[in-house]
């Protein structure tokens, strides 16, 4: 599975960016999709995940409220909308596949810098 995200780009507090991210692949099936972040010198966040079956979603306690993820099975693709951006929104956004309930995230597609000025 290949994964590719779009979306970010530059914009101001209290501005909206939506994310997405794409998986390709000959038997494309996963349990789960989620979107991860990475400021500079820090390590990557969970941001939030939907399981690809039921499209129950969970989100860090930092973004609930002011982002929503989806997925479009038809085109194996997960959505993050990100309003009321804040300056510490500001990183690198991955998105990864869960292929199985007790695997871990990996398969990590190409980051998309989201940056948020004050």
């Amino acid at each position: 599975v290949q994964l590719q995200a779009f979306g970010g780009g530059l914009v101001q507090a209290g501005g909206s960016l939506r994310l997405s991210c794409a998986a390709s692949g000959r038997g494309v099936s996963m349990y789960a999709m989620g979107w991860f972040r990475q400021a500079p010198g820090n390590e990557r966040d969970f941001v939030a995940s939907v399981t690809w079956s039921t499209g129950n979603t969970r989100y860090a306690d930092s973004v609930k409220g002011r982002f929503t993820i989806s997925r479009d099975k038809f085109r194996n693709t997960v959505y993050l909308q990100m309003n009321s951006l804040k300056p510490e929104d500001t990183a690198v956004y991955y998105c990864a596949t869960k292929m199985g309930l007790t695997l871990p995230f990996g398969n990590w597609g190409q980051g998309t810098l989201v940056t948020v000025s004050s």
